[in-house]
Parts: C-alpha cells; structure tokens; sequence
C-alpha cells in the first residue's frame, strides 16, 4: 500500500492543510507530512469517512435489487466507509449465520465495512426475540437491532428487547409506526391525500410509537434510537425525551430533509417511502431538530428496488428511495449552505455520533495522529444534475433525478487505500 499525502485540503471546513497517511494511518497533520503519492486537495473539504446507520443491501435474497457488494460501491461513492446493513433480507438477519454472512462479505468487497443490524424478533415478525444474544457475540459483532420495515408494536415484547440488550451494550433501533393507524396507507395524511383519494398515513402513527418507547426506554434504562424521524411532533417528543436525561437518539434521512408530499401530486411512485414525505412544516421542523442536536444523525435509509417494483401504480408499487450517492450533498444544500450546520457539524452527525451509537470503534474517527485513515474529500464549489443511470446501485429509484445538486465526492479512503477517486486528482499512483 503506498503513502499518501493530501496537500491544501480544509480539514473540516477549516483553513487548509495537509494530511499524509501510511498503513492505513493517520501519520501527520500539517506542515512536513509527506507520502510517495501527492493528492491535491486544493478548495476540497476533508471529512472522516461517513458513517451510515441505516442501509439496505438486500443480500442475502433480493441480489435483483443490490447486492452487498454494490451497495458498498455505492456507499464509497458517496463518501461512505462503514454502513449498518438493515435486517429485512430473506432469510432475514435473525440469527448468527445470517449476520456472519452479510458481514464477511462486506470485507470480501473492501469497499467498506459492513456491519449488520440484527433483527430484534424472528422473521421480523414482532412475537420472538430473535438470537439477539448469539448475534452480539458472532464475528460481526451486532450491537445495532432493529425489524425496520416493520415496528415492534407490542409493547411487552419491546420492552423485554430493550431490556435483553443492555447486556452487552447494544440499542434497539425502532421504525416508528402503529401498524392499526397506517392500514392501506399510501401518503401523508393532509389535505392534499384527500385531494388525491389516497389513503392517509398519519403523523401520530408515528409519534405514538416514539412516545411510548422513550417512556420504555427511560422504565428499563437502556438505550432507544429512532429510526427515520419524520414529523413536527416526533421532534418535540424527543426533545421532551433528552430534556428528561432519556437515553435516546434520532435519525433523520435526506430525503425527509429536502423532498415534501407536493411532489406526491404527480403520482411518480418514485416519491413513494416509507415513512412518507411530510409536509413543507414537517421538513422545516426536522431540519431545525437536526440544527439543535435534537436529531442526532442522517442515515440514508437506502432502499433499493428493481424497476418492476417502482414503475408501476402508485398503489402497487414498492416503498422506499436510494440515497447512499446523493445523501452528503443534500446535506450540504439543505443543512450547510443555508448556515444551518457547519463541516464540522456534519463530520459529528454522518461520522462520529452514528458510529458512536452504532458501536463501531475504528470508524467516525477524528482526523488525526494514529488514527484510522477513513477519509472523504469533498468538493463542496461543484454541481452535479443527477442521473438515475450514474449509480453504483443496482436499483435505479433515486428521487433526485434531474436536480442539480452542490457537492461532490471526489476520492474516498479506506484505512489508507482509495476506494473512490478522481484520477486527475492523484499523481504518480498506481495503487
């Protein structure tokens, strides 16, 4: 593996540097680091390699719409070197083989660490807790469980899962919906469902669920994390929650962040996710909880599916959205370039926290001295009109396609070694 050393780059947002890494370390910072390859990270943002908490890689079973193996291309494309692969494969990841499986994988791939998210029940059925014990002690390490696609609705069986995993550490990740109240539900509830005569999806099938389970949370003393918040209502809750010292963390994704339910009045099952885009107050209401720590992180909820699955009726099509590729510079339009958040910032809420909360220890590191070189290089001046066909992915169902988005990933490291790059950027390589 050779050296490197990126020149002029603005570590976090600051004035430039340099940084320079061998071994797959951080070996200096500042004037006098060298390397045998010279990268010129001139007006290019240094970021330590993202961390995602929520993806979908459907392998093992629906390798028709991503396989662990592109899914982690993806995510090195889009700045990313560890993600947290959901539980909804078939079979599902309920047991230590399953989770054994997807994580080898992700290191036969070498395009970034792949840690597996357990599934708290069997099948994801919501009835039996599922190995979670034997999943926290197979090679893969689990911390993270969660039947996202599905809430745990029962309460008693929450609370024992809660309970389980504060043996060794771990956090029950909760998708947020009271199935009774989202029967047949295809869109936000509001005016414009009605207008359209599609079956409401409201926002107390959500918050109902996250009040429920930081009060279980705060009985048993573990730890919560809510997956892909989306409401006005969900963000006062949890700011209620962490005003009461409750263990609790939140997530929000890009597209909740930037895309609303206007955009379901053209009837494109491409807008079509779960949970569903919200209102315009909704996305004004997270992108303020993400500005005051309310919401901790942006996990990409990653939700690849083939094109069967999308272009069809609205009604039958499938929910969800990609969003590895496209997720740092939704970020950087709606959080960065508004003054929301700083660089600094977003390195806390893509890297450092999701990583703490995930557990994972050589990942969401600072960029420093002996410290894992996961680094991304972002050229925060560029622009980029997304093509659905310019993807990693095997799936195309990005609701980007044809805006013009800042930011684009320009290189990104993988304890040393370049899994993404912008070859004029690199002199003298051969790595």
């Amino acid at each position: 593996m050779s050296s490197y050393v990126i020149r002029g780059a603005r570590l976090l947002g600051a004035d430039p540097t340099d940084i320079a890494f061998d071994g797959g370390v951080i070996t200096a910072v500042g004037d006098g680091a060298t390397g045998d390859v010279e990268v010129d990270g001139t007006g290019l943002v240094a970021l330590p390699g993202l961390v995602d908490l929520h993806t979908h890689v459907r392998e093992p079973g629906r390798e028709d719409a991503e396989t662990v193996l592109t899914g982690s291309r993806a995510a090195a494309r889009g700045g990313f070197t560890c993600v947290h692969a959901m539980a909804n494969t078939e079979p599902v990841a309920d047991t230590a083989g399953v989770v054994e499986q997807v994580w080898r994988l992700g290191r036969e791939g070498g395009y970034c660490d792949v840690q597996p998210v357990g599934a708290v029940t069997v099948g994801l059925q919501g009835a039996q807790l599922a190995e979670l014990g034997a999943m926290a002690d197979s090679a893969a390490g689990v911390r993270v469980f969660s039947d996202d696609g599905k809430c745990v609705s029962d309460a008693v069986v929450m609370r024992r899962a809660l309970e389980y995993v504060k043996a060794f550490d771990g956090v029950i990740a909760q998708h947020a919906q009271e199935p009774r109240l989202t029967e047949g539900a295809q869109m936000n509830e509001g005016p414009l469902s009605g207008e359209l005569g599609l079956t409401g999806w409201p926002a107390v099938a959500e918050e109902a669920i996250i009040a429920r389970d930081v009060l279980l949370a705060e009985h048993v003393g573990s730890r919560l994390h809510v997956c892909h918040l989306s409401t006005r209502g969900s963000v006062e809750i949890v700011r209620w929650a962490k005003s009461r010292g409750i263990d609790v963390t939140a997530e929000v994704t890009p597209h909740h962040l930037l895309l609303s339910d206007d955009l379901v009045r053209g009837n494109d099952p491409i807008y079509k996710v779960n949970p569903p885009l919200r209102s315009n107050d909704d996305v004004e209401a997270v992108r303020e909880g993400l500005a005051d720590g309310t919401i901790d992180i942006v996990a990409t909820d990653h939700a690849p599916h083939p094109m069967e699955d999308k272009e069809c009726e609205w009604s039958a099509a499938a929910f969800g959205m990609l969003g590895l590729e496209t997720a740092l510079s939704v970020v950087q339009q709606t959080m960065v370039d508004t003054g929301r958040l700083t660089w600094a910032q977003v390195a806390d809420k893509m890297s450092t926290k999701p990583a703490s909360i995930g557990r994972v220890e050589n990942q969401g590191r600072p960029l420093a001295v002996g410290e894992p070189a996961n680094i991304v290089l972002v050229d925060p001046s560029a622009k980029r009109t997304i093509d659905p066909r310019d993807t990693a992915s095997l799936s195309r169902n990005n609701p980007y396609s044809g805006l013009t988005l800042p930011g684009e990933v320009v290189a990104t490291f993988l304890r040393g070694r370049p899994t993404v790059r912008d070859r004029a950027l690199v002199e003298g390589s051969n790595a």
